[in-house]
């Protein structure tokens, strides 16, 4: 039974927890106040957008529509997405393309003389193309293929943006005086009454603009919007113009009956709808499909940036695809997740679902109490507001990319802009993708294929050998050209390469042509021509090409060629290289080849015969067999080793498998840094052939350091010797690879 001190502990624990939840969510419900608020305005401009022109007297069922969109979208993200707070609804992209989508469908309409039932068909055209948004997007949640859109090229995208930003300035000039920014419109548009309109709306964009650039609060925006619709109206006072006649010369929208939308997926809907229209309106809807699929991936990755939370993309195409299913079952159209309506939320101070569900219940309260508000509403300040993100779009797309794009993708951001909207979004983003496409090949076309190259001068196998094959390595090392290939190889890059390659046999001899393919991720066919091509010249020239690291589909596409069908492949570079050396060795050698006795090999190294027999007193001979372990590591460095005859090997501890990381050949030393330093072995030795070594262990080596100071010296100077010229292949080796 918990004491009384316990109980006064957990109730105050619990009274701090309760007061911790309301004071979080009055933020959240704070928060998706604010948004919603906003929202409502960034809706009402849509619909004023999409249905305008020959669908302004229907004005209220865009009304109902939208705000049936953003009730359903808002709350389904809400309660679906991977980042709490995320606010949805309509969006300006979706809508440019709605809004152009449901224009040519009405155009097709008058010019097929099938006016009969404009309204039921395009609220029915709007719930389709919902729908099969809303199937695109849980295909790819499900798919978990959302970030492969991520390769569409920068810009289509720039261009894309761009366009739809100059289609919302076009749309804002027909909110504002009821006809689209063209050439024919001109002298209409520059009319006392139409240019009045225009100025006004411009003034709303000039004041968003350094509005939000001066004060940076979220709420700027909203406050200036309702400043601006108080101003009109004080405007309409002062001059004694009425409602109604503010409405009749067009400042104000007229006022809409009480609408009430029916469900769009019934017998009479689907019988009476224009199906000839649809393969006319395909690239449209697929225009539609793609824009909203890159706008959600574009919104939630600014979140990501915005608000630092980590999304799950997936999760997030599912959720806004099902918003699209159930909106277009009732009624509504495309809805995606905002950037700025989410972050304004974050910044108000809302973290949860309860400000996306917030916002859903302005939105349907907005729409119980039907579009009579529109009315009272200023159609400047509505179009003010499209003129502003219009401006913005173009702004940040056509404009400011010129500061850190290449003069080559800006144009074709510029072209695809300009293909958009004169053709179209699907000719544009078609034509788009070609012209990426293109000219990334002719950028990976200008990267070298080699990462780095070498010659067996200065950059050897892991194979330790003696001086005297040393020196004829460095004399004669550059018979062996060797070169690391990287990336996708094909007719570009392969080219450069066969060229490359072709000049560098013109002036060097050469025995060995390597080509490293460790870091190739595939090839074509037109790039097995061209190694064809090297191999030719290099048959002209006596140098025997050797592959090494070929994945079995790249050798399988060498092999196919009749010119490869006694291809060299070795399992690794490091094989190849040695076996190489030994040739090159063997082919110079004018001496005996067979290794020197003990006595000579520590007389050459310690000048002198004395030094010689002194130290080998000292050493204890050892004879190991293929794979006998001779110190291992971690063990106590308590010896050194000279090897005669054989081969031994370096490995060292990896997480599947020891690694060997050299190998030591005849007349080489081991062993000698763990003697002096006293540290513990950091590598295993195991013999590779049968080898003969002499130890020098440690209690020898300290005899020799009191009872023989010029051993001493002379055996020290060999050691930093060796150290010396392995010092100096790493600086070589670290060079080459740093070309």
């Amino acid at each position: 039974m918990a004491t009384l001190p316990e109980l006064v502990v957990d109730m105050i624990e619990n009274q701090s927890r309760l007061r911790s939840t309301i004071e979080t969510g009055l933020r959240d419900l704070f928060g998706g106040a604010i948004s919603g608020v906003v929202s409502v305005v960034y809706c009402v401009s849509y619909a004023a957008f999409i249905f305008s022109g020959p669908l302004a007297p229907w004005l209220g069922y865009g009304i109902a529509a939208t705000f049936i969109s953003t009730t359903i979208g808002a709350s389904v993200v809400a309660l679906r997405s991977s980042v709490p707070f995320t606010i949805a609804g309509p969006d300006s992209s979706t809508s440019v393309v709605t809004a152009t989508l449901v224009a040519a469908f009405v155009q097709w309409l008058v010019a097929n003389g099938a006016t009969d039932h404009v309204l039921g068909s395009t609220l029915f055209l709007l719930a389709l193309s919902s729908a099969l948004v809303g199937i695109l997007l849980c295909g790819l949640g499900l798919a978990e293929a959302g970030r492969a859109v991520r390769f569409v090229p920068y810009p289509v995208i720039g261009g894309f943006l761009g366009a739809t930003g100059w289609l919302m300035v076009s749309g804002a000039s027909q909110v504002i005086t009821d006809m689209r920014l063209a050439a024919a419109n001109i002298d209409a548009l520059l009319s006392p009454a139409s240019l009045s309109k225009l100025t006004a709306a411009a003034a709303i964009a000039v004041s968003l603009y350094f509005g939000s650039r001066r004060f940076g609060n979220p709420l700027v925006p909203l406050g200036l919007i309702l400043a601006g619709i108080a101003a009109a109206h004080l405007a309409f006072f002062a001059t004694g113009l009425s409602i109604t006649d503010a409405q009749a010369a067009g400042w104000l929208f007229k006022p809409e009956a009480a609408v009430a939308l029916t469900l769009p997926w019934n017998f009479d809907e689907l019988s009476r709808f224009p199906w000839p229209a649809l393969p006319p309106l395909a690239g449209g809807i697929i225009a539609l499909m793609f824009v909203t699929v890159m706008s959600v991936l574009f919104n939630v990755t600014g979140i990501e940036l915005e608000t630092r939370c980590e999304a799950d993309l997936e999760r997030e195409l599912n959720a806004v695809g099902s918003a699209n299913l159930l909106a277009a079952s009732l009624g509504g159209y495309v809805t995606c997740s905002s950037l700025s309506r989410t972050t304004l939320n974050y910044e108000i101070g809302g973290r949860g679902r309860l400000s996306g569900l917030t916002v859903a219940a302005i939105s349907g309260l907005v729409l119980a109490a039907g579009s009579g508000f529109l009315a009272y509403v200023p159609k400047f300040v509505l179009g003010g507001l499209l003129l502003y993100s219009g401006l913005y779009l173009l702004y940040r797309w056509l404009l400011d990319s010129w500061r850190y794009l290449s003069f080559v993708e800006y144009i074709s951001l510029a072209g695809i802009a300009l293909i958009i909207v004169e053709w179209g979004f699907i000719a544009g983003v078609l034509i788009g993708i070609v012209v990426g496409l293109a000219t990334f090949a002719l950028s990976v076309s200008r990267v070298h294929a080699i990462k780095f190259s070498f010659d067996g001068s200065e950059y050897h196998s892991s194979l330790d050998r003696r001086p005297d094959e040393l020196a004829l390595l460095a004399e004669y090392g550059r018979e062996i050209q060797g070169m690391f290939l990287h990336s996708y190889l094909f007719f570009g890059s392969a080219n450069r390469l066969h060229q490359h390659v072709k000049a560098l046999l013109a002036k060097q001899k050469c025995r060995f042509l390597l080509f490293d393919f460790r870091l190739v991720t595939g090839i074509d066919s037109s790039a097995t021509f061209s190694f064809t091509q090297i191999k030719q010249v290099a048959d002209q020239c006596g140098a025997r090409m050797i592959f090494t690291c070929l994945t079995r589909d790249v050798e399988n596409a060498f092999r196919a060629t009749r010119f490869f069908s006694n291809l060299v492949v070795a399992p690794n570079l490091d094989a190849a290289l040695e076996s190489c050396e030994n040739a090159i060795i063997e082919a110079h050698q004018t001496h005996d080849s067979e290794a020197g006795t003990l006595r000579e090999w520590f007389a050459e190294a310690l000048g002198g015969a004395e030094n010689a027999d002194q130290l080998i007193q000292h050493c204890k001979r050892i004879e190991v067999r293929p794979g006998e372990i001779i110190v291992r590591e971690g063990d106590p460095a308590s010896s050194m080793h000279f090897i005669l005859d054989g081969r031994v090997g370096i490995m060292v501890n990896a997480v599947s498998a020891p690694i060997r990381v050299r190998s030591l050949g005849p007349h080489t030393t081991i062993g000698e840094m763990g003697l002096i330093t006293g540290q513990p072995r950091s590598a295993t030795m195991q013999a590779e052939l049968v080898s003969v070594l002499y130890e020098l262990n440690a209690s020898a080596y300290e005899r020799i350091k009191r009872e023989n100071p010029s051993l001493s010296h002379a055996l020290m100077t060999y050691i930093i010797t060796v150290m010396a010229e392995r010092l100096s292949f790493a600086n070589r080796s670290i060079g080459v690879l740093q070309r």
